[in-house]
This record gives structure tokens, C-alpha cells and sequence, in this order.
């Protein structure tokens, strides 16, 4: 299962209907490929679907659908993966902070499996080799030549074999992709829980899709919020009954001290600093935990229409 082979069909045609998908395709000084979808190029919800899929190594599959769940918010994000820890923590996981002087940006994709930078490769026991790769960044900032050289020397990899997606939070495509996260952070809390990984099935998540905005912290928050107060996520799980209950009451949004707010209201009260909000708090709103072993399923949480039309609107 390398997330390498199975996500270049998909950047192979982000790239060549780059045109049709509002996006631009530009080549770095240092050789590497570019991909513009939303800093000046508009993007868009086919080009954040595909971009989503990417960032899940190929191993995702990312719908748009209609629900009615949310009177004002029915454009939804459905999420599977064909094998959920690999394709979320192995790939999807935005945990590459890569920053020189005043560029900072968190990576996400494919090329994570190879650079092994961080702690979480070695917990879900993942490696990957190729000889091509791909690395999103959420940015609204061409990366400087010093981020490409760092991701090239950590990969292994030629400038020239890299491409980088470049998705603002404030474009639809940015807005997208970081909401169809919804499973990803259900199975990073579930890391952060130290629940037993090897025991999670299957995956399907989904949120509903926001406006995006310019202001970079309200669109920010408003990601944040589409799964925090309007995500759902039901894993399958082969445990006893007692630890897949035990999991459905910890992991729902609302179990966090920090659960209460928007979360652009949340990030500024600690001054912008994201390692000051509890960790706890990233999550879905609502969760169901079937049990292969026993047929059982545990559901907990909710959803909070309210603080999402705050947010939305």
C-alpha cells in the first residue's frame, strides 16, 4: 500500500485539467512543480475534492452530496478510506510544519510517508518509497526555495520529483480540503487517546462544506467548526464492548473543557497560539462505534446547529 503509487494517477490529472479546475500549474526556480489552487488562481469544489483525495494518499474517496441535516449548510463532505489509519495518519495528517523566516506552513499528503518527520510514522509502523511526490500545503505564499530544498533533502527526492499543491484556507478548494479532514481527526484523537490503532476497520466521516471567507482566522474557524459542531464519524472497530464504549464517550468534540465556542473565538482568547487550546477539542461533533466482535454499536455526542450558523454566518 504506497501512497505514493496510488495518489500520482490523481495528481497526474490535477495537473493536466489544471486549466478546467480553476487552477494553475507554474514551475518553481528550483524545479519543482506548483500547483495554484486558490493564492491567484480561483480553485474550486472539484479541484478541493481532488486535492482532498491526494492528500489521502489515494486510499480516500471524497464525495460532495446534499444533506438535510443543516437547514442553511446542505452542501456535505462524505469521506471513506479504503484503509483509514494509512490513509489519515499515514498521509492525510497535516503534521509536516515546515517555516523559514517568515513562511510557515503545515504539510499534508503523501510525501510525509517518505521525509518519516514525524513521531506518528513509528506509532502506526508505516513507510512508503517512491520516486515521485506530492506535499499540500495550506498557504496563500509561493514556498521559498529553502522550504523545497528542506522537503527534497527530507524526502530523498529531486526538486524536480516534487509538486506542491498550494491551497489557501480562504479559497474554496482550501476550504474543502481541510473540512473532508472530518475522519482524519476522528483517527488523530483516537491516536491521542491511545486507542489501539490495529483494531479500527473502517472509516466514513462527513461535515458540512462552508463558505470560505476572507479573513484568514474566520475561515480558519469556520473549517474548524463545519466538524466540530456539524462532523460525524462512524469507525468500525474489532475490541471488547467496553473499550469501543469507552471511545465513543471521549471522543465527540464536546468532551473537551475548550467545547463551547467558535473556534475563531477559542484561537484568539489564547492569542493565537494553537498549543494553548486542549488537544481534545479536535474532533468530530457526533461519533458511532460499531463492534465487529460483539454487532454493537456505541453512539455519542451532538450536533450544535447554533454555534455552526454562528460561525457560517
Amino acid at each position: 500500500m504506497s501512497v505514493q503509487h496510488a495518489s500520482a494517477p490523481l495528481v497526474q490529472r490535477l495537473i493536466e485539467h489544471a486549466l478546467a479546475l480553476g487552477c494553475a500549474v507554474s514551475q518553481h526556480d528550483t524545479g519543482a512543480t506548483l500547483v495554484d489552487a486558490g493564492i491567484v488562481a480561483r480553485g474550486g469544489l472539484e479541484a478541493g475534492r481532488l486535492i482532498a483525495e491526494i492528500c489521502m494518499g489515494g486510499l480516500g474517496q471524497v464525495s460532495l452530496q446534499y444533506q438535510s441535516q443543516f437547514a442553511h449548510w446542505p452542501l456535505s463532505v462524505m469521506v471513506t478510506a479504503t484503509q483509514p489509519v494509512i490513509a489519515c495518519l499515514g498521509s492525510q495528517y497535516a503534521g509536516w510544519a515546515l517555516s523559514h523566516e517568515k513562511f510557515f506552513s503545515l504539510g499534508s499528503g503523501p510525501a510525509r510517508a517518505l521525509a518519516q518527520r514525524e513521531a506518528v510514522f513509528k506509532d502506526i509502523a508505516y513507510t512508503d518509497q517512491g520516486t515521485r511526490s506530492v506535499l499540500v500545503l495550506e498557504t496563500d505564499k509561493i514556498p521559498p526555495s529553502e522550504i523545497i530544498a528542506k522537503v527534497a533533502r527530507d524526502t530523498g527526492l529531486s526538486a524536480e520529483h516534487l509538486t506542491f499543491i498550494l491551497t489557501p484556507t480562504r479559497s474554496v478548494a482550501g476550504a474543502l480540503q481541510v473540512t473532508a479532514r472530518v475522519l482524519e481527526v476522528a483517527l488523530h484523537k483516537c491516536h491521542a487517546l491511545h486507542f489501539d490503532l490495529n483494531v479500527i476497520v473502517d472509516g466514513f466521516g462527513s461535515a458540512p462544506v462552508p463558505a470560505p471567507s476572507p479573513d484568514f482566522i474566520v475561515g480558519m474557524g469556520r473549517t474548524n467548526d463545519a466538524i466540530l459542531f456539524g462532523g460525524f464519524v462512524q469507525l468500525v472497530v474489532n475490541t471488547d464492548d467496553s473499550a469501543a464504549a469507552q471511545l465513543a464517550e471521549q471522543l465527540p468534540s464536546s468532551a473537551s473543557k475548550d467545547y463551547g465556542k467558535p473556534f475563531a473565538e477559542v484561537f484568539k482568547a489564547v492569542n493565537m497560539d494553537f498549543y494553548q487550546i486542549d488537544p481534545m477539542l479536535f474532533s468530530p461533533a457526533k461519533v458511532s462505534i460499531s463492534n465487529l466482535r460483539s454487532g454493537r454499536t456505541f453512539t455519542a455526542g451532538m450536533y450544535n446547529e447554533e454555534l455552526l450558523n454562528q460561525s457560517f454566518n
